[in-house]
């Protein structure tokens, strides 16, 4: 998956998944603004921490645990999202959320969810499904044995 521009919405403490995503994109020399950084990166040097009306343009944001906020924020935060749909947005989710992110309104505004769960019975699972107007246009799932 090589996105320029677009959003993608990671949920279940994925840090994995998350930080390989980021680091492909850092060593493009592209720059990001995270609301916070739960994990290292290897180009510290490309990642500002801000809130993300700080005014000035990045190539790409990380936007942590937006679907665990108010309302009326993840609201403000959606129409930001619309305002600047044209550069690369990370949504970085701590909790699972694999169907239930169909009853939020970001399911308008994403490309792709990638859904982590480690499994009780010695497995991960990883399921992707691709948007498209807020709809599953795709859909696939890995599993790795630990």
């Amino acid at each position: 998956m090589h996105l320029s521009k677009g959003v993608i919405l990671i949920t279940g403490d994925a840090k994995k998944i998350a930080r390989i995503f980021l680091n492909a994109w850092l060593s493009n020399k592209m720059t990001f603004l995270a609301e916070h950084l739960p994990f290292d990166v290897k180009y510290p040097e490309n990642v500002f921490i801000g809130s993300l009306n700080e005014g000035i343009e990045f190539d790409g944001y990380l936007i942590y645990d937006l679907l665990s906020r108010p309302k009326h924020e993840r609201a403000r935060i959606y129409e930001w999202i619309k305002e600047h749909n044209d550069k690369l947005i990370l949504i970085y989710e701590t909790k699972y959320m694999k169907d239930s992110v169909l009853h939020y309104g970001i399911k308008e505004l994403i490309n792709y969810l990638i859904a982590y769960k480690r499994e009780t019975l010695g497995f991960e699972r990883i399921d992707v499904y691709k948007f498209k107007e807020g709809k599953v246009i795709e859909k696939k799932s890995y599993v790795r044995r630990l």
